[in-house]
This record gives structure tokens, sequence and C-alpha cells, in this order.
């Protein structure tokens, strides 16, 4: 398919991450940039700012006037449900109709792809090689997880686009979307047991990395985290880099931490730099850094361009992201949404604020992540001193006999615990002693930030 043969594009969910990033793309690109999702968010506003029709109910009567099926490409994502009535009108009359990985795939094949793999990192990372690079002036477009804090988007761009520019890429795994790219450079982060409803098992799961890994192209590069560095031992025709903390070609030293931020050395093959500081906190953000200067040195980018790209990086909104300090309380929002990231983040806190008492709101994510993984839940959260436990939000669901909040509330084991609504989070906040409060996961606990921010202002 040839994308230069359409006008426009309509995007059923154009309100999610990665398809909002393709959505400013091509109306970045000249074409007319329409679309559906199911609820008006800031993400949508900022859209609708931007020139794009987007209309909030699924009706016939509301697909734009203009769009043919000879010069309209329909972009969906999986989230859109079997029954919906434009994806099923589009359909049936002919519309060219392609998955957001797919199209994402289209995009990058004709230039040289750097794609960020991982249950957890990918989104810092990515959004970290991309600030390294436009830093460094290099021909880039990144299409993004999230929203970096730095330039305020999910699609970073810089210089023109043309045969050597740069394309980077979040390789999802959900739903093997990341078998649709075929880069010139992969990141492997993490590949923790997720989405088993797509897997079955997480074996399934190891080997859709492994078939992504294999699909970098002859002669490219792989950068993987040590833990998981045994997945990529039978590729041959590409060079391989292993990271860590501690551990792998490419790790960190004299590790100094001060509320959180960190100053480390780097070692590696032939190389040691002193005294890297990071503009972001937490102990997974040492390793995202490690992971992006291994690629940007294999671009030639030098040493200097990177240690300030990294000092300056602000990282991505929802991902540590302080929202309030004041009074002696502070109050950080975190996408965290599998056990794995909440260990980390809870953990990062406790580094931070070692004699604060952490509180956490926390919102589970999928009916059939919280049934797979409660028992790692119920762990992970109990780290935080205070827990203020939420309904699972649906997302892409339907709900699952028997599977609640419930299965994760009974076996946490902080101090103080509390089931509550998103409608009575805000008096049950008002009731406790904050000190450090943390809003956590990936639905919709986002538009509680705004509401507690206020409250703890005034508090």
């Amino acid at each position: 398919m040839n994308l230069k043969n359409y006008d426009s594009i309509y995007f059923l969910g154009i309100g999610g991450i990665g398809m909002s990033a393709l959505a400013r793309w091509f109306k970045h690109s000249g074409m007319k940039v329409s679309g559906y999702d199911r609820t008006a968010t800031p993400l949508t506003h900022d859209l609708l700012e931007e020139g794009m029709e987007i209309h909030f109910e699924d009706r016939i009567e509301f697909l734009p006037g203009y769009i043919t099926k000879e010069k309209t490409l329909v972009v969906f994502t999986p989230a859109i449900p079997k029954d919906h009535k434009q994806y099923n009108y589009l359909k049936s009359n002919g519309f060219s109709i392609l998955k957001r990985s797919e199209v994402l795939g289209l995009l990058t094949k004709n230039y040289k792809t750097i794609a960020v793999a991982g249950t957890h990192g990918k989104t810092t990372t990515s959004s970290l090689i991309a600030h390294i690079l436009r830093s460094a002036g290099k021909d880039m477009v990144a299409f993004l997880g999230g929203i970096t804090a730095n330039y305020d988007s999910n699609l970073v761009m810089n210089g023109s686009v043309n045969p050597n520019t740069i394309m980077v890429a979040e390789a999802d795994e959900f739903d093997r979307s990341f078998l649709r790219l075929f880069p010139e450079t992969a990141v492997v982060t993490s590949a923790d047991a997720d989405h088993l409803d797509i897997y079955g098992d997480h074996l399934e799961m190891l080997s859709a990395y492994k078939e992504f890994m294999h699909q970098v192209n002859r002669g490219g590069h792989l950068v993987i985290h040590e833990s998981i560095a045994k997945l990529a031992e039978d590729e041959k025709n590409i060079s391989i880099e292993t990271y860590g903390t501690n551990r792998g070609q490419f790790f960190a030293g004299n590790i100094k931490a001060d509320h959180g931020f960190f100053e480390f050395d780097l070692h590696g093959p032939g190389l040691k730099v002193e005294k890297i500081q990071l503009g972001v906190p937490g102990f997974h953000n040492m390793e995202n850094a490690i992971a992006a200067t291994i690629v940007a040195r294999k671009l030639g980018i030098d040493m200097a361009t990177i240690l300030d790209a990294l000092a300056s990086f602000h990282g991505v909104k929802r991902r540590f992201e302080f929202v309030l300090k004041k009074n002696g309380t502070v109050f950080i929002d975190d996408y965290a949404h599998h056990p794995a990231e909440i260990e980390a983040f809870l953990k990062s806190l406790k580094s931070m604020y070692p004699d604060k008492k952490i509180t956490v709101v926390f919102q589970p994510h999928l009916f059939t992540r919280t049934r797979d993984f409660a028992e790692g839940f119920s762990k992970s959260l109990s780290i935080a001193d205070q827990v203020l436990l939420l309904d699972i939000y649906p997302a892409r669901e339907e709900p699952i006999p028997g599977v609640t909040s419930d299965m994760l509330f009974k076996d946490i084991t902080s101090p103080v615990k509390i089931r509550c609504t998103k409608k009575d989070v805000i008096q049950r906040l008002e009731d406790m002693d904050i000190q450090v409060l943390a809003t956590v996961g990936a639905g919709d606990i986002d538009t509680l930030v705004r509401p507690i921010k206020e409250m703890l202002s005034k508090k």
C-alpha cells in the first residue's frame, strides 16, 4: 500500500496516545485529518486546536462529508469494539482500513528506524533517544507513547524528512504490533509477562520478542537489557550490546542519589564517562538513559551532546511526573500499571523520601491483567504506607465474573488500606495525613490529578 495515494485520514480512536502521534504526523504532512473517539480528553482538545475534526458519538452521519473510499485511509485501534457502527459502515463500503501498527510499519519501512520495545521503559527510553537526536541536530521523527515534557507532544520532529531521516518508534507488544516493524536498531528494555489475554502464557510472549529481534535488519544493532540477553542468543547477523544497572557490557558505577535524582559513571567496552547527571528521578530511568546513550553513540553522536541532553531531559508526562511540591507535601502522577513497574516506582519513592509516609491511589487496568497478576500487584502495592484502591478500569474489555479489585485488596499488607471509588477518593484523602502522594495507573485516574492537586493546595 502506498500512503501517497490518499489525501485524507480518518482515525477510529484518534485520542489514543499512539493514534494521536500518527494523526499529528499526517496533519503535518498536509493531509486532511479527522476522527472519532469515545470521550473528550485534554489530548483530543489539543488535536482540535491543531485543526483536526473530531467527534465523540458513534453515528454514521458524523463521518466527514469529504471522505471517499478511493482517497481516504481509515486507521483504527484494536480498542474499537466489533459492533462499532462507523467501523462496520466503512468496512462494508470498501474503505481501506488498517491498524495503527500497520500504518506505523508502512511509515517506518523507508527510513532508518530505531524501535524500542519492552514491557516497561519503552516510552521514556524512546523519548530520551528522540531528545538526544534533536539536541544533536539530526533529521528525525519520533512517534512516542507519551507526551514529552520538553516538547509537550508525542510527535517530536527536527529538520527535514529525507532518505537519511531517523525515525524513532515505540514497538508495542500488545496484539503483536511490534512484528510490523523491521528496524535498523532495536532496543529491548524488559520482557516481563503481560498481555496474557493475547499470548496465553509468558513463553509465547517471549517467542514474539525473539521474532521481533529477528526482524532487525541484517547488519543492524540490538541493545538489550542484560537480564533478558539470552533471548537474543540465536541472533547471528546483528551486533548486540547489553546493559544494566551493575551488570552487562554497559553499566553504572559510583552511583549517587540525591532525592532520587542520580549521578553515575558509565562503564563499557573502552568507555568510562564520569558524573553523568540525569534530569529525571528513578532507578529505572538510569537504565533507560544507559540504553539511549548506547544508541546515540552508535549513531556517532558525541558524548558531550549526549550528556547535555540527559541532564536537560524533563521526562514524560505521567511518568514520575511531579504535580505539586508545597509545604512539605509532594504529589506525583505515574502511569505504572504492571507489578514490576509499581515496584520500581515505589522503591524509587522510598529512596527519595525515606522519612516520609508514602500514600498511593491505584486504579487497576484491565480485568485480565488484574486476574493474571493479582498476587504481584498486592505485593508491590504493599511497599506503600497507605493504599487507596479504586475499581478496575476496563478499557477494551468486558467484565470477568469474580475479577474485581478485591482480589488485590485482601492481600495488601500496608498499615492503611482503603477500598474506594473515584467519587469518594478526594474526601478520603482530605481526612488522611498526606506527605508523599502518588496517583498510579493507566486508565482514567489522570482525571483525578487536577482535583487532587487543588485539594492539596488548600489543605
